[in-house]
C-alpha cells in the first residue's frame, strides 16, 4: 500500500465480512480510507489465485461502465505478498437482503417491488456491455457455449463419485432426463456477453435508503458466453407468488416483490431481445443443484462442513425437482 500510495501508518479496525464460501473479505481502514480486501481461502479446493485474478480482469473491465459494482482500488497478482492473489476494493454502503431486510424494506411492499426490478436494472446494464469494448475478447470461450456447459456439467456431477462416501448420486433423480432436454430444446447461440455466473439476490448489494442496486458482488465464476445465463440463475432461485423457494436464496418477507413473468418483460425490454425464459430457468435449475451438490460430496469426503453440504444438498434435489417440472 505504500507503493502504491494508499495511505500512511497502521491498518486499524480490521473486520471479516460475512460474504461466500469461497473468499475472505476483510474491511479495514488505513490513513482515514476504508477498504476490503479479497483473497482466496487458506485452503481452497480450485487455483484459487488464478480465481481472484480472472475477477480483477472483470473489474477493471467494468470500471467505465454503469454496471454497479464495489469498485477496484489495487491489484496484486503476486502470490509472494500474502501468499496468494488478491485485490483492495471500495466498501459498498449496502445491505444484502438475504441477510435481512432493514425497517423500511420490511415495511413497504412497493420498495421490494422495485428492489427486483433495480435487480434486473443492474443485470441488463452487464449484459449491454459489449466484452470485446472492455477487453474481454478473450475472456473465455463463448462459441457453442451452452452445449459444452451442459456436458461439462454432467461430467462434473460423475466426478464427484471420487469423493470417498457420496450417496448423492443415488438421491438426485432426474439429471439424465433434464439434460437430455436441454440438449433438445436449446436456443439459438446469442451474441457474447459477459456472464457473471451465479447472478442471483445474495449476490447483490442494495441501497440502506431504498430500492436501488448498490453493487453486483461475487464474480468469482464471471466469463463470456450466453448472457442470458444470468436471467436463468436469477429465475431459478426466484422465489414463487406464496414465498416458496428452493431453499438456498431466501428473502423475508416475499410480498410485494415482482411476479417472474414481470421479471423476464422487464429483462426483455432492456435487452432489446426475446429470450426463451423457461429453458434458461431450467438449465439454471441444472446448473446450480450440480455446482451445490459438489459441497455435499466434498462434506461426505470430510473436506466441508456437513451441517452446510447436506443443507446445499437438500437444495440441489428441490433445484432438479423444479427443473423437472419446468421441462416436463
Amino acid at each position: 500500500m505504500d507503493d502504491r500510495g494508499l495511505g500512511r501508518g497502521l491498518i486499524q479496525d480490521g473486520e471479516i465480512l460475512a460474504g461466500g464460501t469461497q473468499n475472505i473479505l476483510l474491511r479495514f481502514t488505513r490513513d482515514g480510507r476504508a477498504y476490503v480486501l479479497r483473497r482466496p481461502p487458506h485452503n481452497p479446493y480450485m487455483n484459487g489465485s488464478e480465481t481472484i485474478r480472472r475477477e480483477i480482469r472483470v473489474l477493471e473491465a467494468l470500471a467505465a461502465t454503469d454496471v454497479p459494482h464495489a469498485r477496484l482500488i489495487a491489484p496484486c497478482g503476486d502470490e509472494e505478498v500474502l501468499g496468494a492473489a488478491f485485490y483492495l476494493m471500495e466498501p459498498v454502503d449496502g445491505f444484502s437482503p438475504v441477510r435481512g431486510l432493514p425497517l423500511l424494506h420490511q415495511a413497504r411492499p412497493a420498495i421490494r417491488h422495485a428492489m427486483g426490478l433495480s435487480l434486473v436494472d443492474a443485470l441488463v446494464a452487464l449484459h449491454r456491455v459489449d466484452p470485446a469494448q472492455v477487453g474481454l475478447s478473450d475472456f473465455g470461450k463463448p462459441r457453442n457455449h451452452l452445449a459444452r456447459q451442459i456436458a461439462r456439467l454432467v461430467k462434473q456431477l460423475d466426478s464427484y463419485a471420487s469423493y470417498d462416501g457420496w450417496t448423492g448420486r443415488a438421491e438426485i433423480s432426474g439429471v439424465e432426463k433434464v439434460a437430455a432436454w436441454l440438449e433438445t430444446n436449446m436456443p439459438a447461440e446469442a451474441a457474447p456477453g459477459i456472464v457473471h455466473g451465479d447472478f442471483h439476490m445474495g449476490n447483490a448489494m442494495f441501497a440502506k435508503t431504498g430500492p436501488e442496486v448498490r453493487a453486483i458482488v461475487d464474480w468469482e465464476l464471471a466469463t463470456t458466453g450466453d448472457s442470458a445465463c444470468d436471467l436463468g440463475c436469477l429465475l431459478a432461485t426466484w422465489a414463487e407468488a406464496d414465498g416458496t423457494h428452493p431453499g438456498c436464496i431466501e428473502v423475508t418477507p416475499w410480498d410485494g416483490f415482482p411476479m417472474e413473468e414481470e421479471l423476464v418483460r422487464h429483462y426483455c425490454a432492456g435487452i432489446g431481445r426475446d429470450v426463451d425464459a423457461n429453458w434458461y430457468a431450467v438449465f439454471g435449475c441444472f446448473r446450480l443443484a450440480i455446482l451445490l451438490e459438489g459441497t455435499y460430496a466434498r462434506a461426505q469426503a470430510g473436506k466441508a462442513d456437513m451441517e452446510t453440504g447436506a443443507w446445499l444438498h437438500r437444495t440441489a434435489i428441490n433445484l432438479l425437482n423444479r427443473a423437472s417440472r419446468r421441462s416436463s
